[in-house]
């Protein structure tokens, strides 16, 4: 049985890819020009069918990576980054087969101070193209929700996954993963 102190963020990467980036931080055209790369150097992966279709989804991207830092910082967030890590919490097999079976990396949650943190209940960008909004959570909302919760934390996280895949995770400042950078 996993105890709250336990859990952790992971953060999935193909093979051919540096763990812990994100094209987002790129100039735009450099951004288009590894977008490019990726897919011609991998075509039958399926992290990189995105950015098949780049020139749709950068702009989509980019207003999704807006809107969560602006709903980040109206909960008190002190993000550092325009655009977070994506992690999700614990394993995510879905997520493990999407990017090859590649790098993983895991952070321990307890290490990652609450202004840096953010929770979305499914992919951020995906819930706002389908819905328009993101119900976005800070790390003590996502405990609270997960102690409130009549069943464990196993529990927990299966009926998250039925009904979003995963939970993703935001992280905003990275300084917090100096230690896990290669």
């Amino acid at each position: 049985m996993i105890d709250i102190k336990e859990l952790y963020i992971v953060n999935y990467c193909h093979l051919n890819c540096k763990p812990l980036r994100n094209i987002m931080r790129l100039p735009e055209k450099q951004a288009f020009e590894k977008a490019g790369e990726l897919v011609r150097k991998n075509p039958e992966t399926n992290a990189f069918y995105r950015f098949a279709d780049f020139e749709n989804y950068y702009p989509r991207r980019l207003k999704a990576d807006s809107i969560i830092y602006r709903l980040f910082n109206e909960l008190g967030g002190k993000p550092k980054e325009k655009h977070p890590l994506s992690f999700a919490l614990q394993d995510s097999r879905y997520l493990d087969n999407w990017f090859g079976n590649g790098i993983i990396t895991r952070i321990p949650l307890k290490d990652i101070p609450d202004e840096y943190i953010s929770f979305t209940y499914g992919d951020s960008s995906t819930m706002i193209e389908k819905t328009g909004n993101v119900k976005l959570i800070t790390k003590q909302m996502l405990l609270n929700d997960i102690l409130s919760f009549d069943g464990t934390i196993e529990e927990y996280l299966r009926e998250a996954e039925k009904n979003y895949c995963y939970i993703e995770v935001q992280l905003w400042n990275d300084d917090v993963i100096n230690a896990y950078i290669e």
